[in-house]
């Protein structure tokens, strides 16, 4: 299997204490033969927005969320899929909140009893959801819906070539014992607090397996699942660990990782 890089991941440690850094492989995703997200936890998706000016923060929620929340419904075959946000990372985003900042620790984003947090947010939000209003759906909707994916899209908007990149660890390597829940209190200053996941390292050292994928450019976009009522429900890993990593071949800031995320609530009725 022909391997990205060499590099070092914090993981949680077994037992309380520090981050535990621990040297992993980390694969070609490119190059891999993968099943897609609803078995491994994520998918490289070929997708050209019609966005050109990354910086409009306008046409990023009046076009861009749309774009992906029909993305996302063709992915997963959900009857609606709601884009309400986004994120981006980059030096300049970093400055305004050390949140936006690559995040390099071992994690996911959502612990389970993430749709009672959705429910209310939808019930208890100061403005009317453009998201909802795009689709004529109510906030009553939601809390019928029955059953919930959360699908991310990660999506480099700079350099190939890039000094923090993004891993997306196997789902089939990881089990929900392999998560610990934190608290995540006001999100990068924007009220929003939630339990995520820290992944704990896995014993023997190589059972977690790691993929990126080299030079992605903006026609691209990974998807991948952090969220789904029905894994949960099973008690299956319903998360899919992800972690920015070091790549050896980047000098720190040259080029500096450039990149947009956005979620998207897939519901079914």
């Amino acid at each position: 299997m022909k391997t990205f890089c060499r590099a070092v991941l914090n993981y949680l440690p077994r037992i309380q204490g520090a981050p535990s850094p621990t040297e992993v492989d980390i694969f070609d995703g490119r190059a891999a033969q993968l099943p897609g997200w609803q078995e491994c936890g994520f998918e490289l998706v070929q997708h050209r927005s019609t966005i050109s000016d990354w910086v409009d923060e306008e046409a990023l929620a009046s076009v861009h969320h749309p774009e992906m929340e029909e993305l996302a419904r063709k992915m997963t075959n959900a009857d609606v899929a709601l884009v309400s946000s986004h994120i981006k990372r980059s030096p300049k985003d970093a400055q305004r909140h050390h949140q936006l900042s690559p995040i390099t620790f071992v994690h996911s984003d959502f612990a389970a009893g993430y749709t009672d947090l959705i429910r209310r947010n939808y019930h208890e939000a100061s403005e009317p959801s453009p998201a909802l209003a795009r689709h004529g759906l109510t906030a009553d909707d939601v809390d019928r819906a029955t059953r919930t994916v959360i699908l991310q899209f990660w999506r480099n908007l700079g350099e190939p070539k890039m000094d923090f990149p993004l891993a997306f660890c196997d789902a089939r390597t990881v089990t929900p014992e392999d998560s610990r829940a934190f608290r995540v209190t006001d999100y990068a200053g924007s009220g929003f607090s939630f339990d995520a996941l820290g992944i704990v390292a896995p014993e023997p050292a190589g059972r977690h397996r790691w993929y990126a994928f080299p030079e992605l450019g903006r026609d691209e976009t990974v998807a991948f699942r952090t969220y789904d009522t029905d894994l949960v429900a099973r008690g299956e890993t319903w998360f899919t660990p992800h972690s920015a990593f070091r790549d050896p071949e980047v000098p720190v800031g040259s080029p500096a990782r450039t990149s947009i995320e956005l979620r998207a609530n897939c519901l079914w009725f």
